[in-house]
């Protein structure tokens, strides 16, 4: 409260345990910017309903049971357009707008001055389709050189957490406080102690005497307590706060609630570490290490560099300036070779990339055998220039090219039933893309060449290695079930998704690898030379050998 008092912050981040004041702090800021201040503030939910629920329940009684806010507004009513549930127009000039993140009208038109954004982990991606909330919500302050911007929320997962992003940005602030030996310190759960199975003996232990605190002596010197930044202040204060630092809670209620969450499993612990510790939830992951596949790149010798490899397959990723193509070979037992990437660039609207792309997939390439293999079986991603692919896959349906979309979800198989439901009437395959990241992440773990070996030729540079490795596998909790779900860490991921387009497109095949690797061996025999034909002609005593008069 006091930041918001201050001329040189602008922005103002709590990230806080659940049940400490956060609230509170949030109705205190509003009634002194309308009786003290006034000007146009914005409250923004998670939800309309969280917003409607916050203006009834804790904005409502705080006007009623406070003379100078009473004084100017009067009673709610439906059809009173300057004092409804999601607006209050006060006497004095200021204006008080609640809404809900998910609502993209109510982050629209009129400018702001003083915005507060509560629980913002819990806003959706994006507000409809406009964008994300916070930017839309901060981007209504932009004509004000005095605005204030608040952003309040317990954390949730690391990484994807927008008040964790935030605080990192801020000049994170710390509530420390004094152990009479004199060390000033963050109450931190690891210093928790107690008795085994006996949560109610729990104590505070120093970090630096190792004294031990009662639960009175703990909320004794919580009001002794400072704030101390730990990060170069550059007009945004942030402020973290767990329940260690709050005089409502006990450290044995504190140490149950743990062992409870602990015994009920991950997604009750994640509840104990997100809301009472307010601390980011780690989640395992396994990520594909960009060294290790760096150190598989070999050398081919050849366009198909080993016998083994039976057929070919491509995936085509669209981008807004050019088309990448990825072909692969596979061979027996899942093993596979990344043979080319080839990227066409141009406009993906025009004719010229695809006219490009049919001669490519239509090329043969070299078998060691001497024969030649062509790419039987291609899936063309459709997510972007959707109508432009639906018009290729079908100039090239004779040569195994199928449109594609992928899917998110568990439980999907790798290629599923193709749909029609488009403005082409062409199938359109989906692609179960968790099925096949799985898959790929164990492949990527097998460093024998042999089955299930994925080899990565010369051709591949840092840059194809590095989309490769773009993503992270995150085991998560579902009702206690655990899910694999994947996460981006590098912004680029174009080869990666065309890995997996190779890997569906091979599913589709079928194919019987030994009988195919079997006839690719087989030495032909010469053909032998036919014998000649020998007719006679009309004219006695002339004989004709394949239209040679003798």
């Amino acid at each position: 409260m006091d930041a918001f008092s201050d001329p040189n912050v602008e922005r103002i981040v709590c990230m806080t345990a659940s049940q400490v004041g956060k609230t509170e702090i949030l109705n205190n800021i509003c009634g002194y910017y309308v009786h003290h201040d006034a000007c146009p503030i914005l409250v923004l939910q998670p939800t309309l309903e969280m917003a409607r629920a916050w203006s009834v329940d804790r904005l409502a009684p705080m006007i009623a049971s406070c003379k100078p806010l009473k004084d100017q507004i009067g009673e709610a009513k439906t059809k009173d357009g300057d004092n409804t549930i999601l607006l209050k127009t006060f006497r004095n000039g200021a204006r008080l707008s609640i809404a809900g993140s998910n609502s993209p009208a109510s982050l629209a038109s009129r400018p702001i001055r003083i915005v507060l954004m509560d629980e913002i982990d819990r806003f959706p991606p994006s507000a409809g389709t406009e964008g994300d909330p916070v930017a839309l919500a901060t981007r209504r302050t932009q004509n004000f050189f005095n605005r204030k911007i608040a952003l309040f929320s317990t954390p949730t997962i690391a990484g994807e957490s927008r008040i964790e992003a935030a605080y990192a940005e801020s000049d994170q602030r710390k509530y420390e406080v004094p152990c009479r030996c004199g060390e000033f310190q963050e109450l931190k759960w690891g210093n928790v102690k107690w008795d085994e199975n006996e949560p109610e003996t729990a104590r505070y232990e120093c970090r630096k005497c190792k004294d031990s605190w009662t639960d009175l002596e703990r909320k004794q010197r919580i009001g002794k307590g400072r704030w101390t930044a730990s990060a170069p202040f550059k007009s945004t204060a942030g402020f973290h706060l767990n329940a260690l630092s709050s005089p409502w809670t006990t450290l044995g209620g504190l140490a149950r609630e743990f062992l409870e969450a602990k015994h009920h499993g991950p997604e009750s612990l994640r509840v104990f570490v997100n809301t009472a510790l307010a601390e980011c939830w780690t989640e395992s992951s396994e990520e594909i290490d960009e060294h290790d596949l760096k150190s598989r790149v070999e050398k081919y010798d050849s366009e198909i560099p080993n016998n083994n490899v039976v057929c070919l397959t491509a995936g085509i990723d669209i981008q807004s300036d050019r088309l990448e193509i990825l072909t692969c070979g596979h061979g027996h037992l899942d093993e596979l070779w990344m043979l080319d990437c080839r990227i066409i660039y141009g406009n993906p609207a025009t004719d010229y990339v695809w006219t490009e792309a049919a001669a490519y997939l239509k090329r043969p390439f070299k078998h060691p055998s001497g024969k030649e293999l062509r790419i039987v079986r291609t899936f063309v991603d459709s997510g972007y220039e959707t109508q432009r692919v639906y018009r290729f896959v079908a100039q090239m349906a004779g040569h195994g090219v199928w449109a594609s979309k992928g899917v998110g979800g568990t439980d999907r198989p790798p290629v599923g039933r193709p749909s029609k439901n488009n403005s082409a009437r062409c199938n359109v395959f989906p692609i179960g893309t968790n099925h096949i990241k799985t898959v790929i992440f164990s492949r990527m773990r097998n460093s024998e060449p042999g089955p299930g070996y994925y080899h990565i030729g010369q051709w591949a540079d840092d840059e194809f290695i590095r989309q490769l490795t773009s993503e992270k596998a995150v085991k998560r909790y579902v009702k206690g079930i655990p899910h694999l779900e994947f996460k981006k860490v590098r912004e680029r991921n174009e080869a990666l998704d065309l890995l997996v387009l190779n890997i569906a497109a091979f599913s589709t095949l079928n194919a019987d690898t030994k009988r195919i690797q079997k006839n690719l061996s087989e030495v032909r025999k010469p053909e032998a030379q036919p014998k000649p034909r020998i007719q006679k002609s009309w004219v006695s005593g002339v004989r004709r050998n394949n239209g040679k008069f003798i």
